[in-house]
């Protein structure tokens, strides 16, 4: 059984005081030592007295992470990842922990392995616990499904006073009672494509991703406006896709190697994918950038651990979930719950460094 402050009867057992060993103690109703310890109702000062004496002696600790989802205490943010160990997750939820404490309230964390059926699991457990926020991160295949289903998340939460927020996902429409957090993805690809190309590049590898998810998509939209606007002519055959981990971009650039290098640039999606990528072009004998250039985008390490420092894409990552989380709780003292859509567009900017270079000259290849 557990009690309003979500502790279970067994924990005395194991050496933790319960709100009914308080009470014994302190010779008063467990309803009375919850009313002392939430500090809103009147309570007569003797009886107060007893029930802080017994707190001290007993060492009560309540479980303030159950207290604030029931509505008791600090509210709390809740934040839905595809990964925890990826270092753009990472910075994100530093941003969203760090506005969050400043305001006073608890994070939960939750990931979803980039399963969508267990991230709604997820956001609808979020709405029957109770959490002021729900932000969500990561790229989708935006179909009419999703956005339905999201939709009615959305709004299930609007109705209990909490707010979905989507962070780096496109708006689902008007209407919905969302905000949405997103950075200038298509501008950052077209930026660092556009850098290749002004060093000379005309066959730039477009590589990593699934162009069947949205941030693959958007920075596949980049390039080819980039290459578009320089009068090069865009092939299928210069896409490649590879899983966002070093491992595996590493094996497919391998393949493509082996296939073909009938590129002088690549634009990776990420920096952990062009670590991998790196790693096959020089086992393969390629210099960098002296045979091929090679770009990124994210700006995370391992963009600065890399030899050649890596060119790429800068994300405001730790921005977006500070953002998020300031959005969404300052709506309360605008428009209030049932407001529209929220929406803004953080900047990015690529970073130069060492990993661009003019091609080498035809036939030294």
């Amino acid at each position: 059984m557990t009690n309003d402050f979500g502790e279970g009867a067994d924990s005395a057992r194991r050496g933790r005081a319960t709100l009914k060993d308080v009470a014994g103690r302190s010779g008063v109703s467990m309803t009375t030592v919850s009313r002392v310890l939430a500090g809103d109702y009147p309570v007569a000062l003797a009886t107060r007295r007893r029930v802080e004496k017994a707190l001290r002696e007993l060492d009560y600790v309540p479980n303030t992470h159950a207290r604030a989802l029931r509505g008791h205490g600090a509210g709390s943010v809740a934040f839905v990842l595809k990964d925890v160990r990826g270092e753009a997750f990472a910075q994100f939820a530093h941003g969203i922990e760090e506005e969050a404490s400043r305001r006073g309230r608890l994070c939960l964390l939750c990931v979803s392995g980039g399963d969508p059926i267990r991230e709604l699991r997820v956001l609808h457990l979020m709405r029957q616990q109770g959490a002021e926020v729900v932000i969500v991160m990561g790229s989708v295949v935006d179909d009419e499904a999703y956005r339905r289903q999201m939709a009615e998340i959305a709004r299930s939460l609007d109705q209990v006073g909490s707010r979905l927020v989507l962070c780096g996902r496109p708006s689902l429409g008007e209407g919905v009672p969302v905000t949405v957090v997103e950075y200038d993805n298509e501008g950052g690809a077209y930026a660092v494509t556009s850098r290749l190309l002004a060093a000379g590049h005309r066959r730039v590898l477009l590589f990593g991703g699934d162009v069947a998810f949205t941030t693959s998509a958007q920075r596949l939209a980049g390039y080819r406006r980039a290459l578009a606007d320089y009068g090069v002519s865009y092939e299928k055959d210069l896409v490649v896709k590879a899983a966002f981990d070093r491992a595996g971009a590493y094996l497919r650039m391998r393949e493509r190697l082996a296939a073909a290098c009938d590129f002088t640039g690549v634009f990776a999606l990420t920096d952990v994918v062009a670590a991998g990528a790196l790693r096959a072009l020089t086992e393969a004998g390629l210099q960098v950038p002296g045979d091929v250039s090679l770009v990124g985008y994210d700006d995370v390490p391992p963009a600065t651990d890399l030899r050649p420092l890596l060119t790429t894409v800068h994300v405001p990552y730790e921005e977006m979930g500070r953002t998020a989380v300031r959005l969404a709780l300052d709506r309360r003292g605008g428009s209030g719950r049932g407001a529209g859509e929220g929406h803004v567009l953080l900047g990015t900017h690529v970073v130069v460094r060492d990993s661009v270079a003019p091609p080498p000259p035809a036939g030294t290849g």
